[in-house]
């Protein structure tokens, strides 16, 4: 497959969590620690740059710079600045090591939320608005959802802590992306390509609940056009724990506009409710900004390759822009998409969302046999590459990757939603 101008891939590395610690930074590497709960450790600003290592003699002018946000609801965001001298990152280590944006030349990976500041967790209420208070803070590029659930807010039964049944009040797309990290960790390697890391943890635990641990390490080399990020979850507790991952990719302009398509190989596409049904004809091509407009989401099914992978593209109008992703169906097997094309003062954006499930409640979710469950001391593996095409050439050799991968099979496409698991009785 022919390699993207900018390719970047969400990975996990299983060794880190079957020996219970970080990521080990390479034995030649200067290494600072940022963040460490145990140690009441918190640096509050901290600049390293390109003429910092002495080892370092090449002709990228990098820069990591770490500084927190002062005023209104960002007030205390601790935000990583990443620039290898051709691409830059942002990580909010303060929201679950999120993403805020990405930027490469005059293409964006990201969106113009009406949420402009980078809201601090303290200023989240989840179970406001009926359980939707995630949204609250919601701006990030790139967020994860989960880690105990993910989806639509609503009821769930569990086991208290008198091993009885009770019912749980279920918010929207989970805590882990309004959870801070416990530890940050930045490192240059001090041998070529003097690859620079930010790594992180983020528990979500509960006393008689899940204990699970997610590390990440997001990675760039100096001058060059891509980054890695790499993530272990890891089940901490004794017991079996049930859990739900949705990584929430979202774009907007530069990518997103009227005509912009979606480009996928999908065995099967369904809308997510009754509202989505009524333009499922279109669920591959996008509308100029309404206001007024009502979300639309569809869950897909997607082909694989023979070596169990999938890609799908979102190309812009003209077709000379577009954002490439590619996955292991078998680490992700399902897709999201939402579509969210309101006028742009609201939020005109889409979100292409590979995930363990889809975004339905947890409840229906596990009915339909879409829940995941690690054992104790057991580690998943995800991984997604995307790739930013900047011209018509590259776009349309992505597609032509993707049609070939579609091989001629037909689109399933549903008129009505999957069945309720849960029919009410009449």
């Amino acid at each position: 497959m022919r390699t993207p101008v900018f390719i970047f891939s969400i990975l996990s590395v299983a060794f880190i969590a079957a020996i219970g610690c970080s990521p080990a930074a390479p034995p030649t590497a200067s290494e600072k620690v940022l963040t460490d709960s145990n140690q009441s450790l918190n640096e509050d600003k901290w600049v390293l740059q390109a003429g910092d290592l002495q080892s370092y003699k090449g002709d990228a002018q990098w820069k990591v710079e770490k500084h927190t946000l002062r005023g209104g609801k960002q007030d205390g965001v601790e935000i990583i600045e990443v620039d290898n001298g051709t691409l830059q990152f942002r990580v909010i280590p303060t929201r679950g090591m999120g993403i805020l944006d990405v930027n490469l030349g005059d293409v964006r990976l990201g969106w113009d939320s009406p949420i402009k500041e980078v809201v601090h967790p303290k200023f989240i209420n989840l179970e406001s608005r009926g359980g939707l208070g995630w949204i609250e803070g919601f701006n990030e590029w790139m967020a994860r959802c989960g880690l105990e659930y993910a989806g639509h807010p609503g009821k769930d039964e569990f086991i208290t802590n008198t091993g009885a049944k009770g019912e749980m009040d279920l918010t929207l797309h989970g805590k882990i992306s309004n959870i801070p990290a416990s530890e940050v960790i930045v490192t240059v390697d001090e041998k070529a390509p003097h690859t620079i890391r930010v790594r992180g943890r983020v528990d979500e635990r509960v006393f008689f609940g899940p204990k699970l641990e997610l590390w990440t390490e997001i990675s760039t080399k100096p001058g060059s056009n891509s980054f890695t990020i790499s993530d272990t979850l890891t089940n901490r507790g004794s017991e079996p724990q049930e859990f739900m991952l949705i990584y929430h990719a979202n774009y907007g302009s530069p990518l997103l506009q009227k005509g912009a398509k979606l480009v996928a190989a999908a065995e099967r596409v369904a809308p997510f409710n009754d509202h989505a049904a009524k333009a499922v004809s279109q669920w591959d091509t996008y509308a100029a900004p309404k206001s007024g407009f009502v979300e639309e989401v569809y869950q897909i099914f997607p082909y694989a390759d023979k070596s169990g992978r999938t890609t799908i593209q979102l190309q812009n109008a003209k077709g000379d822009r577009g954002v490439s992703m590619n996955w292991s169906l078998k680490e992700l097997p399902y897709l999201t998409q939402w579509k969210n094309t309101v006028a742009k003062t609201d939020g005109y954006v889409t979100g292409l969302e590979p995930g363990t499930s889809f975004p339905h409640n947890r409840k229906w979710e596990r009915a339909k046999g879409r829940v995941s469950k690690l054992d104790p001391d057991q580690s998943r593996s995800f991984s997604i590459t995307f790739g930013i095409q900047t011209t018509k050439t590259e776009v349309d050799t992505v597609a032509k990757e993707i049609d070939a991968l579609r091989a001629n099979r037909k689109t399933k496409v549903d008129e009505k939603p999957e069945s309720d698991p849960f029919p009410k009785p009449e």
